[in-house]
Parts: structure tokens; C-alpha cells; sequence
């Protein structure tokens, strides 16, 4: 797959700023303390959708309406904040959305799609089979399917990147969790553009493993995703145009804990008063993980999103991390 172009983000961010404000950045001194280096956070936890995912359902919503003036309807698999994108970004321009979830999904996450519209299908025992049921359904309706990973996408959340390294200062590298790809392809996306040397470090969950070993075996590789606590990085099947993209511009990719997650999401409360999902504190894990490697320099976080179940949210807290 071929990056984005500065035209294409730029592009993206024009449409973008009729229906959503730039998120904020911010260095806290104790997350800096516990990391031990500068630490800027990108906080896409503070969309209206309380996800990044907004930006990238936007940008191909209104490209489908575009391009496709006959389609009436969207279909999309999620484990939440996809579909939550996807229902808003089509009720805001006037199409149905059909989301489907595999059985078990969270039921907070459920209910915040439907309140976007959609209508909403339990199909699947993981993601991988939600999305293969949803495109099923999407060509028996006449409905375009909204994938988890594309090129508007990557536009879409290469805005927020753009906003990153626009705003905060020059970062030596940068984490960004992994779940089908399109936040860490959109990150490299805004960094060539701007031609910086900033080093991107990919951050998986050690109980869904696929994308790092894809990536250090450099081919596409299928593993259980069994995270209980990450549900937006538990995914089982690689995109293959994600990870090509991968292979060529990111560094490293890492494993963190369940244990290690909740801990992340247990420090982003104690020192910043946020709220981070499972997915969304991963980077800030990866980022205490190595905190060894960091030496004085100045790295970015990218907290991907907050919307965690209050029962979930309890037990980390209280330091129950075990499923």
C-alpha cells in the first residue's frame, strides 16, 4: 500500500474539522517521572467518541458518498470503537450502518453503537469471524463494507499523527499500539511526510502476538488472540498491506502484558486523571517496558482511546489483573 500524501492528510483534515476539534498533547511530570524521559501523550481519548477511530470512518464514510452515490448503507466488524466511528460517521451523512460484533463483546461498547443508530449483529466467536460474516452481508445487502484497515482510513488517522508532530516537540520515537494497523501506518504516514527521523515502535498485546510475529518472521502469521483485557488488539489473521507497510517504516514491535496494560491504565489515572482503555494504555506500557532504552531523550505516546467497561475499569484499579 502507498502512504498517504501531506496533500491527501491535509485533505483528510479539511473534512475532518466540520465534525471534530485537533486533540490535545501533553507532557505530565509524573508519567515523565515513571518513564524516566520527556513523555508527550497524544490524547485521542478526548474525541466525542472517546477513540481515534472517528477520524478514519469520517474520511471514508464521505469518500463512499462520493464515489458511490448509489449506496444507501455501511457494513462494518468491530470490537467497539470502529463501529462506533462507523455509525457516526454515517449518521452524520445520512446512510444506515449495519455493525457487527462477535458474541461476548462489551456490552458498554454495544450500547454506545446503538445510540450512534446502527444496527447492530452478534455474529462471530472472535473479530475475524464478525468480519467474515460482515462482508457477506454487505454484498447481499448492496452495502459498502467499511474494512478495519484501508488507505482512507490511514488518511484519517494520519491527521491525528500530523497534529502530534506538529504540535509537540521534536520526538526521538514514538509507540503506537497495533490492532489492525491503520494508527501506526498513519503515524509513519505523517512522519515521512514531514520528513522527520522520528523512530516508530509498534506495541501488541503479549496474548495476541500476531503482528510481532509477523513482523520479526517477515511473513504473515496467524495467533490466538486471547488478551483479556485489550479487545481493540486482539486480532488473530495480519492485514498483509498493513504489515507491508510495517516492514518498511517501523523499528520494532513489542509485546506487553495484560498485567503490564492494566498497570499502564492504572498510572495514566494516578498521574494524569485520564482514562484509558486496554488498547489505549498499551503504548504507555511499551514505553515503561523499556524505559532502559530511553537515556535523556524525548518520546511520543499515542493513548488511542478510553472507552473501557466500568466492571473492567474497576478491577484494574483495584489491582485484580488476573481474568
Amino acid at each position: 500500500m502507498t502512504l498517504p500524501t501531506l496533500e491527501q492528510i491535509n485533505e483528510a483534515q479539511s473534512i475532518l474539522c466540520h465534525y471534530m476539534s485537533p486533540t490535545p498533547q501533553y507532557s505530565w511530570p509524573l508519567i515523565n517521572q515513571r518513564v524516566g524521559t520527556e513523555v508527550w501523550i497524544k490524547h485521542e481519548n478526548h474525541t466525542s467518541l472517546g477513540a481515534f477511530k472517528l477520524r478514519g470512518a469520517l474520511v471514508f464514510v464521505d469518500w463512499i458518498t462520493k464515489t458511490q452515490p448509489s449506496v444507501r448503507g455501511v457494513v462494518a466488524a468491530t470490537r467497539g470503537n470502529h463501529g462506533q466511528g462507523v455509525g457516526m460517521a454515517a449518521r452524520l451523512l445520512g446512510l444506515k450502518a449495519v455493525i457487527v460484533v462477535p458474541h461476548g463483546n462489551s456490552a458498554e461498547k454495544n450500547r454506545a453503537m446503538l445510540a450512534q443508530g446502527v444496527e447492530l449483529m452478534e455474529r462471530g466467536r472472535d473479530f475475524q469471524e464478525s468480519l467474515e460474516f460482515a462482508g457477506a452481508l454487505a454484498a447481499e445487502r448492496g452495502f459498502a463494507m467499511i474494512d478495519s484497515f484501508h488507505e482512507r482510513l490511514v488518511m484519517g488517522t494520519a491527521t491525528y499523527a500530523l497534529e502530534f508532530f506538529n504540535g509537540a516537540p521534536q520526538l526521538d520515537c514514538v509507540y503506537v499500539p497495533i490492532g489492525l494497523g491503520s494508527s501506526i501506518c498513519g503515524v509513519c504516514a505523517a512522519r515521512n511526510v514531514l520528513g522527520l527521523a522520528t523512530r516508530v515502535v509498534g506495541v501488541v498485546a503479549a496474548q495476541s502476538p500476531s503482528y510481532s510475529l509477523s513482523f520479526r518472521q517477515h511473513k504473515l502469521v496467524e495467533a490466538p488472540a486471547n488478551t483479556w483485557i485489550a479487545d481493540g488488539l486482539a486480532c488473530r489473521t495480519p492485514n498483509l498491506k498493513a504489515m507491508e507497510v510495517i516492514w518498511e517504516n517501523v523499528e520494532r514491535i513489542i509485546e506487553v502484558s495484560d498485567n503490564e496494560i492494566a498497570a499502564a491504565m492504572r498510572a495514566l489515572y494516578q498521574d494524569t486523571h485520564n482514562l484509558a482503555e486496554g488498547a489505549g494504555a498499551a503504548a504507555i506500557a511499551g514505553a515503561i517496558q523499556e524505559k532502559s532504552l530511553h537515556h535523556g531523550g524525548r518520546i511520543g505516546v499515542i493513548l488511542t482511546g478510553g472507552n473501557v467497561d466500568a466492571a473492567l475499569y474497576q478491577r484494574v484499579l483495584t489491582g485484580e489483573v488476573a481474568q
